[in-house]
């Protein structure tokens, strides 16, 4: 399923974020947490595979990788024994839209590992002899991806409704660029993408008093404070909404070795991250049709019906348009009656109105996930400088807000009319051996 992307009591308010705009346009987001015993340095830029063009389908994946593999100052595996000794930890991921590493150490390292942090991302040594090592560790890893039926069913049908994007094709990208590339090639797409504006320095926990100086001094006001500004790569003109995306609707069947259980899964088109109340709107749909024992879909299909062994529904939250996913798992010999009563649920989801009584379970549960999730240093900092590094100044809790803006009313005609079967492109996944 998808990424990814939100109480017991109301809570007012959350840790208060601090934003400052250094001169090279990149951006420093910090957040008190008053007794957390460990400081998380998040670093985050406007780099995922989506930013890839022709020939370069698995560079910024691959580029996390070499990272790791040292820099002009830093060895190979000098970064994680420096950390590790700084009593710390560190890790990274590469999505479709952005790229982000990061280190939680205990708050008197925090200057120490902002400096490894940012010599270790920003002047990566990018040696042929490990470029040439790493590139088998990640063709290794495609391999394996290739490996796992799960993996490749979301693939599948994400290359069936978006087959001219790069959300459609796989962030571990493709084995002929993989096996084209070298350290030039990924030093221009280095210097091409980790520039001031693209990038975001997040930090949450115990902040030191004097955070801000030690960032002035860092290197990433080295950085240069012009943006690529050239179309990202052929395949999307700079798309910004879900409306811009060249989504395909349509029905395919697909056998897959190996898959345990048959699959339906069902995709539509919803809110640009850069539309928070649209995807709230989202998120709230979703959890009135298949989060929980008493929402619609596992009512009716798991509870009462008992025909799936498990229903899902979840937003995806991207930059150039999000995506809402479907999946059942139930018997092969079941897949056509699955496909019928959900067809028939979302149909009436359109037509019958939403309760207040959902709409508050909805509210509540998704606004409970999101408190939730800023319990620690990481998760803030990381919450903080995913929204921070595309330019939205917000504070933690005014997701809630946008919430409070959906009426039953609204979401009734506004978000469940667009969830339905015509409007989605439809996978029908089945294990090979019975096809």
């Amino acid at each position: 399923m998808g990424l990814c992307h939100a109480t017991l009591t109301a809570i007012s308010s959350g840790p208060a974020l601090e934003y400052l705009t250094l001169a090279n346009k990149s951006t420093l987001v910090s957040a008190e947490l008053p007794g957390a015993g460990l400081t998380c340095l998040d670093f985050w830029c406007r780099g995922g595979s989506f930013w890839e063009r022709k020939g370069e389908e698995g560079m910024a994946h691959f580029l996390e990788h070499m990272v790791f593999k040292g820099s002009e100052q830093l060895q190979p595996g000098d970064f994680d024994r420096q950390i590790e000794a700084l009593g710390g930890s560190s890790n990274a991921a590469t999505g479709f839209d952005d790229v982000h590493f990061h280190v939680l150490v205990p708050p008197k390292e925090t200057a120490a590992a902002l400096d490894l942090l940012l010599d270790l991302v920003l002047n990566p040594s990018l040696d042929q002899g490990s470029f040439t090592m790493e590139r088998e560790v990640v063709l290794e890893e495609i391999s394996q991806f290739r490996d796992q039926p799960d993996d490749l069913v979301f693939q599948s049908v994400l290359e069936l409704c978006l087959p001219k994007h790069p959300y459609g094709r796989p962030v571990l990208g493709l084995d002929s660029s993989l096996k084209a590339m070298d350290p030039s090639g990924m030093r221009r797409y280095h210097q091409r993408r980790y520039q001031g504006p693209n990038c975001c320095l997040a930090v949450a926990g115990a902040i030191p008093n004097d955070l801000i100086n030690q960032v002035r001094g860092s290197a990433l006001t080295a950085l240069s404070n012009e943006a690529d500004a050239a179309a990202p790569n052929p395949y999307a003109q700079g798309s910004r909404s879900a409306e811009q995306l060249p989504f395909q609707s349509g029905r395919e069947c697909q056998s897959f070795a190996r898959l345990e259980s048959a699959r339906l899964l069902m995709v539509w088109p919803t809110a640009a991250a850069s539309d928070p109340i649209g995807v709230a709107g989202a998120d709230l749909a979703t959890t009135i049709l298949s989060e929980g024992r008493r929402s619609r879909l596992v009512q009716r299909l798991r509870e009462d019906l008992q025909i799936v062994e498990s229903i899902d529904m979840d937003v995806t939250t991207l930059e150039q348009g999000s995506l809402v996913m479907l999946e059942a798992c139930c018997p092969e010999d079941q897949l056509q009656r699955v496909e019928q009563e959900i067809r028939e649920e979302l149909q009436r989801s359109a037509e019958k109105p939403v309760l207040e009584e959902e709409r508050k379970r909805a509210f509540q549960m998704v606004g409970n996930g999101y408190r939730f999730s800023l319990e620690a240093p990481g998760s803030v900092a990381g919450c903080a400088g995913s929204q921070a590094v595309w330019g939205r100044q917000r504070q933690l809790l005014e997701p809630l807000k946008d919430l409070e803006q959906w009426s039953a009313t609204a979401l009734q005609e506004c978000v469940m009319q667009r969830l339905q079967p015509d409007q989605a492109c439809t996978l029908i996944a089945r294990p090979s051996e019975s096809a």
